[in-house]
């Protein structure tokens, strides 16, 4: 299979490199792990156009952006060369964040590896999914372009990223929720476990139900239960729907209050309206309530 072929190459590499003893107490970088970093212009480091993460935190952005102009940047980006210029391999937010900063360079690793179209979508899609850093709709989309690309089954691709075959089926289900569930997803307005729960559900239905959860600030288990009532054809359950009967007390207090005649059985009031005069005494009654 070649799908990951060059990944351990580069990324484990790397990320030896960094659960290793390479960085002193104080997070400066070893002389071991100095001689793999070059120090390269940002202006000639281009993303990585597989990338699968489109969001990105503003305000974490930014806020990396002022750690990295403070302390320094204690984790290089990985990229591989390609005429004269660099493609991204890892490490989307802290180049974004150098450009927030502008600054003229970053530290990097330069992968001994050949710019390769299919190998640069599988890095790009492994990374992200190994360092979750994929919101559920991204991560969706990264496992079926994998999948399609490499036709290969779930089992499969469970080995290859480390995630269990479950996790994938589940995911994967998103991508038949409706555009607006989707989105409201992304936003993180709601939770991966409210929207799994919504698929199989017409689209508007969808909508309404994520509404609804959104509005009332349902939890997964609220949304559930309501969500079930939905697929079953009951509705919203509510107390008020339970039957009562008024006592025959108060329906005789009900009686001699209205000015007009009126029917009274279990928890229902029929009011009997006979001719014009009746109705103008019944809005006066209500009028001077």
């Amino acid at each position: 299979m070649a799908l990951g072929k060059g990944l351990g190459a580069i990324l484990e590499e790397v990320g030896e490199a960094y659960e290793s003893e390479m960085f002193s107490a104080d997070g400066v970088i070893s002389k071991d792990l100095e001689e793999m970093v070059s120090e390269i212009e940002v202006s000639l480091v281009d993303p990585n156009p597989y990338q699968p993460r489109k969001n990105f935190d503003k305000d974490k952005l930014t806020e990396l952006s002022q750690s990295i102009k403070k302390h320094g940047l204690l984790q290089p980006i990985v990229v591989v060369s390609l005429d004269e210029r660099y493609i991204l391999v890892a490490g989307e937010r802290r180049l974004r964040a150098h450009k927030l900063a502008n600054l003229d360079t970053i530290k990097a690793i330069i992968a001994d590896v050949e710019y390769d179209e299919i190998r640069m979508r599988e890095l790009a899609l492994i990374e992200n999914i190994q360092r979750e850093d994929l919101n559920p709709i991204e991560l969706a989309h990264s496992y079926q372009e994998l999948i399609t690309v490499h036709k290969i089954t779930h089992e499969e691709l469970s080995q290859i990223v480390h995630k269990s075959r479950s996790q994938i089926t589940n995911t994967l289900r998103l991508l038949s929720l409706d555009e607006y569930v989707a989105q409201a997803l992304i936003d993180g307005k709601i939770t991966q476990g409210h929207a799994k729960v919504m698929v199989g559900l017409e689209s508007k239905r969808q909508k309404i139900l994520t509404d609804t959860i959104i509005g009332q600030k349902l939890s997964v288990r609220d949304a559930e239960e309501f969500i079930k009532s939905v697929k079953n054809g009951n509705g919203i359950k509510k107390e008020s729907k339970k039957s009562f009967k008024i006592s025959k007390e108060n329906k005789e207090i009900i009686e001699k209050l209205l000015p007009v005649k009126s029917k009274i059985k279990n928890n229902k009031i029929e009011i009997v309206l006979q001719n014009e005069d009746e109705v103008m005494k019944f809005i006066t009654f209500l009028e001077n309530r």
